[in-house]
């Protein structure tokens, strides 16, 4: 069923052609309202019985969903096109901008997957001091508490929680599924007259928990801790952070949704091979630890994996790819608006990407106290913004943007961010893409406001817009062709994963180690030659080639071949094969044979010309001369005959 989009001026603060915006989207567009959300709410109920409508206010969603419990039928999908579009002190035509944000709207969202994680409230307090004697009183009504304490200090009198004593070595996991080893572990001796007291101590204890409360007012357990579902950390100082954790962890129990935010190819992973190391990119950067080397490829913690997407953009196989929403959805929503956008008479949009928290909030804001943002930046949420590398940005470039810019949050990873934009700005140009590191609104609207101003315009977009398809190598490959049509071979930064390998001719001896472990197929052999042969496109660029060398033959160099040439094995050295001297079959390097023969010839075990032969001659040649030799090592005595009862017999006496 065709979508309607339900649309409200806003008390008249803002234009909305519904008739234009109905013809370039092909979907019925209601006269605006003024009051949709008091006034006017028989219309909302009307377009929530009807069905397939979508609400274009997000402000008052809270509204809206509580209406339609009250009809009971599903709440709507909410498009913001007032704080997007509609409030903007830019003068030219919203229309472009608002089709562009109805077109991405009525896109068909994937479901999100997600496995159960539950918490049977088994919490364990860590921290000395009346501040976590406390806490552990508010909280035993709701959880299992258990109180580790350093056993120097006085020990509760309360048998209303479990107190243990001792030092916490290490913890690991996430919600429902911690661990933690404890040294020195002391428990409580129930029974006895007088103060409570401990047993002897143990070390090496194992013992498991749903959730920490860490109120130690130390280093935290674990990177990137903020982003640990289960553990919470408070200063034991500071009395509205102490609430605020014993708050969240009483809410900890029962079953909840873990978002599995990343996908796994282990057979495109090139981590390692033969226990030598290649590529780090994704362990690297994850803030959290989820990622750990497993054999030759990653291994991913959904329940540790905080969703931050920096593995996705970085990985060079596509052995890790995003998957909340996966990343040919982002490719389809980025398009989406280009085309939409062009289609209804725009011209040079500008892609403004940004989280869905931060982000729509420094929008919102300029929106209504400020500028707002110019009629030609059509933003773009995403939950993670890390998962929009230089694939994504380059494919913005080729579907018709102008521009693209990345607004940062306070929560950014900005080294992974700052690393995909410099590849991105070394592909497509410095001018095209840019960062937005600021928490002023208005700030931020300046910045985009002056980049159309004559001196700091941004490069037109493409000619002819393309919808580069594949995997994100495939798509950047596909974009940069778009952006540079008459460019060959474009220079990138180090680390870059597109790249050329070169080797010394002089240093090769043509060993083929590195074909042999080569991740991505990219340097191969010829079974009939001694060649070493590269096809570029599939060079990872993960350095296992040049780790593994003998000789040190080969380097890597970062570039983007844009030419025909890229997706051809070429042969990268090659040298004359030597023919056996006794059948005449190819085999081996003729270099390397005549070297081993030279050195070899001076040596007392090959003094017999013969034997230094045999080093010239096949595999099946040199055991047919081995095996005919006067003096074959393999030779012996002719074997003795087997003893059989009869000569046991013969030497008794009684026979």
């Amino acid at each position: 069923m065709a979508k309607t989009l339900i649309t409200c001026d806003c008390e008249g603060s803002q234009h909305i052609d519904s008739d234009a915006l109905s013809q370039t989207l092909g979907h019925a567009v209601t006269p605006p309202c003024s009051a949709l959300c008091t006034r006017q709410i028989d219309r909302a109920a009307a377009a929530l019985t009807a069905g397939d409508a979508i609400f274009c206010c997000t402000q008052e969603s809270r509204v809206f969903t509580e209406l339609a419990e009250e009809l009971g039928v599903t709440p709507p999908p909410l498009l913001d096109l007032r704080d997007r579009a509609g409030w903007s002190d830019d003068p030219a035509s919203k229309l472009p901008k608002m089709s562009a944000l109805a077109s991405e709207a009525l896109l068909n969202a994937p479901l999100e997957k997600s496995l159960d994680v539950t918490s049977e409230g088994l919490c364990l307090i860590l921290g000395n001091g009346e501040a976590a004697v406390q806490a552990a009183h508010q909280l035993k009504d709701h959880l299992a508490v258990t109180l580790l304490t350093d056993p120097s200090q006085p020990l509760p009198d309360t048998r209303a929680f479990d107190v243990i004593g001792g030092t916490l070595r290490k913890a690991k996991g996430a919600l429902g599924h911690f661990e933690v080893t404890i040294d020195a572990l002391r428990q409580v001796v129930p029974g006895g007259r007088g103060e409570l007291t401990y047993t002897a101590p143990q070390d090496g204890a194992i013992s498991h928990c749903d959730v920490i409360l860490d109120m130690r007012g130390q280093q935290p357990l674990f990177p990137a801790h903020e982003k640990r579902e289960g553990y919470l950390r408070a200063d034991p100082a500071h009395p509205p952070a102490v609430a605020a954790a014993v708050l969240a962890a009483s809410h900890l129990v029962g079953t909840f949704e873990q978002p599995l935010y990343v996908r796994t190819e282990p057979l495109l992973c090139a981590h390692s091979r033969a226990g030598q190391t290649a590529c780090t990119n994704c362990l690297d950067l994850c803030p959290t630890g989820a990622i750990t080397p497993d054999g030759d490829h990653v291994s991913v913690d959904p329940m540790i994996c905080a969703g931050c997407g920096a593995c996705s953009a970085a990985c060079p196989s596509g052995a890790i790819s995003y998957d909340a929403p996966p990343v040919d959805f982002t490719m389809l929503r980025v398009q989406t608006l280009a085309r939409a956008y062009l289609d209804a008479g725009g011209t040079a949009p500008r892609l403004l990407v940004h989280d869905d928290t931060f982000g729509s909030e420094m929008i919102r804001l300029s929106a209504r106290h400020g500028r707002g943002l110019p009629a030609d930046v059509i933003p773009m949420a995403l939950p993670a913004l890390a998962a929009f590398g230089h694939a994504e940005a380059l494919a913005a470039l080729a579907a018709g943007f102008a521009g693209v810019s990345l607004l940062l949050g306070p929560k950014s990873d900005r080294d992974a961010i700052e690393t995909q934009i410099a590849l991105a700005r070394a592909i497509g140009g410095d001018a095209r893409v840019q960062l937005i590191d600021t928490p002023d609104p208005d700030a931020m609207s300046d910045t985009l406001y002056d980049r159309t101003a004559p001196d700091r315009t941004t490069p037109a977009p493409v000619a002819s817009p393309v919808r580069p398809m594949g995997t994100r190598r495939q798509i950047t490959r596909q974009a940069a062709r778009a952006l540079h049509p008459d460019a060959e071979v474009l220079p990138l930064p180090a680390g870059a994963p597109y790249g050329a390998v070169v080797v010394d001719s002089d240093a090769c001896t043509l060993c083929l180690s590195c074909v042999s472990l080569c991740p991505s197929g990219a340097l191969g052999d010829n079974p009939d030659l001694p060649q070493l042969r590269f096809q570029e496109d599939a060079c990872l660029q993960c350095g296992l080639c040049a780790n593994i060398c003998p000789e040190d033959a080969i380097t890597l160099a970062p570039q983007l071949n844009l030419t025909g040439a890229a997706l051809e094995q070429r042969v990268l050295h090659e040298e004359e094969p030597f023919p056996c001297v006794e059948c005449g079959t190819l085999f081996g390097v003729k270099s390397t044979i005549d070297r081993i023969t030279d050195k070899l010839r001076n040596h007392s075990m090959f003094a017999d010309e013969g034997k230094l032969r045999m080093i010239q001659m096949c595999d099946d040649c040199r055991i047919n001369a081995q095996y005919h030799s006067a003096n074959n090592p393999l030779a012996g005595a002719e074997r003795p005959r087997p003893r059989t009862t009869d000569d046991y017999l013969s030497k008794r006496r009684d026979h």
